[in-house]
């Protein structure tokens, strides 16, 4: 096999799908330099999910002992109508979801597990190269004049050579733009508030206490909008989202500050229980709601050029209808990893080529799910939205109503996105 510890990959963006990529290449021994154009590193103040294809992808990265202490383990999926709260369906999670898929299904709190993938990344324990990072560094030019060395410029021109540039600086990538790929960026017409509640504030109001009967991982279901909450941090945190029609302007900072009132609001007629959680919402910072524009990418064929590859929400951005976001980024990072680590300096741009192979087609099965679950959620009352629940309540595990295709993790090849069918995807 040729020889890969000489090899240097540069990656803008030091998010999760950055730092995952970072830990995965350093497992396999090769030089990781990342650029992060914000002044501190950290993520927001945001609940986050990992079904098994993701969770299996953090644990061969041997962090089983720092995720023990930060998740959280939901042990049902429930789905409940909008008006009163009844429950439509209920999944069973837990221990069902490890026996079945091989891997857990967990909450986190995304500040977290960011925390434990950047400390993975600079422990001078961990095997290979320790990762160096770089902030207030936005990349906003390759210079790829020797197509063997592409350099990353940065903004106040700094220069960072090296054999790979990876573009994992999310949706408005800077490296995507330099680069010249299609700009396949489109607004939704939607948009998402979050907020998070301490869950003592739950428990003390008899209205919401039944949300701490056990860990579930709740989707509200109501006419164009539904509302999706879990527990994290070992279920002392409420994370509580919706997804609405949007009334933003698109050219707004990409995450404002709004209120509960304002996230009531946009739920009229709901169930008077989700107005008592809303007003319990403590913010991080003095924001207790935020709010932002949700945009996705069409499908693109193109994630590569050259010596410069795109990965997570630059290749595949999408409706966070499947929670799958940040677990499609660590699935790029695990393949990336395979490919450039089993190569040396003469064949990167083959390895790139079958990374993007192994990757498009599932990538934009999932944004395809995503984007089709926004129907399936938000139907309106009536015979279709009445299928829909009897459908799901009905549902065994052994119809075509199932998560197999996502959760059994990147079996890349062996689906024709063109000939395979879903007709329920949740």
């Amino acid at each position: 096999m040729p020889s890969n510890k000489s090899l240097t990959v540069i990656i803008a963006g030091a998010g999760l799908g950055g730092l995952t990529t970072a830990l995965a290449l350093r497992q396999r021994g090769l030089r990781t330099v990342v650029l992060e154009q914000a002044s501190q590193l950290g993520e927001i103040g945001a609940g986050i999910q990992t079904a098994p294809n993701a969770s299996r992808i953090l644990l061969g990265l041997g962090l089983r002992h720092q995720l023990d202490k930060i998740k959280t383990e939901p042990q049902e999926h429930v789905r409940r109508r909008w008006q009163d709260g009844s429950i439509i369906a209920a999944k069973p999670l837990g221990a069902s979801v490890q026996q079945q898929y091989g891997a857990p299904y967990w909450h986190f709190h995304r500040a977290d597990l960011h925390n434990v993938l950047l400390q993975a990344c600079l422990d001078p324990d961990r095997p290979g190269p320790v990762t160096e990072i770089h902030t207030l560094s936005t990349v906003t030019q390759i210079d790829d004049s020797d197509p063997s060395r592409p350099v990353a410029v940065t903004a106040d021109g700094r220069r960072y050579p090296g054999d790979v540039v990876v573009a994992a600086d999310g949706i408005r990538s800077t490296v995507r733009d330099a680069m010249g790929f299609e700009d396949t960026l489109e607004f939704t017409g939607e948009m998402c508030f979050r907020a998070l509640i301490p869950a003592d504030k739950l428990a003390a109001d008899p209205a919401t206490r039944f949300l701490l009967d056990r860990f579930h991982s709740t989707i509200w279901w109501g006419p164009d909008r539904h509302l999706v909450h879990f527990f994290i941090r070992n279920g002392d945190i409420f994370n509580i989202a919706s997804c609405v029609p949007s009334t933003m302007d698109t050219d707004l900072a990409w995450t404002v500050p709004s209120t509960p009132e304002e996230m009531i609001e946009h739920l009229p007629g709901w169930d008077d229980r989700i107005a008592s959680i809303l007003t319990k919402a403590e913010g991080e910072g003095g924001d207790a709601v935020t709010k932002w524009a949700l945009f996705r990418r069409r499908r693109d064929s193109n994630w590569v050029d050259g010596r410069v590859a795109l990965l997570g929400d630059a290749a595949h951005a999408m409706l966070p209808y499947q929670g799958q976001g940040a677990s499609q980024a660590m699935e790029d990072a695990a393949i990336l990893a395979e490919e450039l680590g089993a190569v040396g300096r003469d064949d990167v741009e083959a390895a790139l080529m079958r990374y993007a192979a192994r990757r498009i087609n599932r990538a934009g099965m999932v944004q395809d799910a995503s984007w089709a679950n926004k129907a399936l959620y938000h139907l309106e009352d009536g015979p279709a939205q009445i299928e829909r629940d009897r459908t799901m309540a009905d549902f065994t595990g052994e119809s075509h109503i199932s998560f197999d295709w996502l959760w059994r993790g990147p079996q890349i090849n062996s689906y024709d996105s063109e000939s395979f069918h879903y007709p329920f995807v949740h």
